[in-house]
């Protein structure tokens, strides 16, 4: 019965510790190196339907027929602090863009505050479960992933890690064939 009694202990304790699978940080996901995969039209395939719930409550859907920049983010990830500014910047200088952040792997009220932080106006949805449907295309393989729609509704780019000034605007160039203010 001791035996028992230690070895209960030492697992209840092991446990509580921060090693554990139970809450997401910096050293528990795949960070990307910022490298991007561009799609030839031709090549190109549909993407899902991106809708849902907000971080602020509401309800979103995409428009098919806008390029859209998708960017998969948590509050907990260095590299989606270090783009934030990055993304609204672009989001606000480019209007005929569409926007939309999918929270992974969070908790609703760090996000939220993540998203007060860096004054992200365009939407946020909270149904990470949108990131499976992208496979058979260009699926989100690190945290931060963004991830670029042409406007014929197809996946066209994505960026694995964070994005930088430069190759978002050399994408969306591509992609819309016409010249993006960074």
């Amino acid at each position: 019965m001791k035996k028992f009694a230690i070895f209960a202990s030492l697992l209840l304790l092991t446990s509580c510790s921060s090693g554990g699978l139970s809450k997401p940080n910096e050293s528990s996901f795949v960070s990307g190196n910022g490298s991007a995969v561009f799609i030839k039209e031709a090549a190109r395939k549909p993407a899902p339907k991106i809708s849902g719930e907000t971080l602020a409550g509401g309800q979103f859907s995409a428009d098919p027929t806008r390029i859209t920049v998708i960017n998969v983010w948590a509050s907990w990830c260095a590299p989606c602090r270090a783009e934030a500014p990055t993304l609204e910047a672009f989001s606000s200088k480019n209007p005929k863009i569409q926007f939309v952040g999918i929270l992974t792997r969070d908790n609703l009220s760090a996000a939220q505050s993540f998203a007060k932080r860096f004054n992200l106006t365009y939407p946020t949805l909270v149904d990470d479960s949108i990131i499976a449907s992208f496979r058979g295309t260009l699926p989100a393989n690190a945290i931060p992933t963004t991830i670029i729609i042409d406007a014929m509704g197809r996946v066209a780019a994505r960026i694995s890690g964070e994005v930088t000034v430069a190759v978002l605007q050399d994408l969306l160039t591509k992609v819309s064939g016409e010249s993006i203010n960074a």
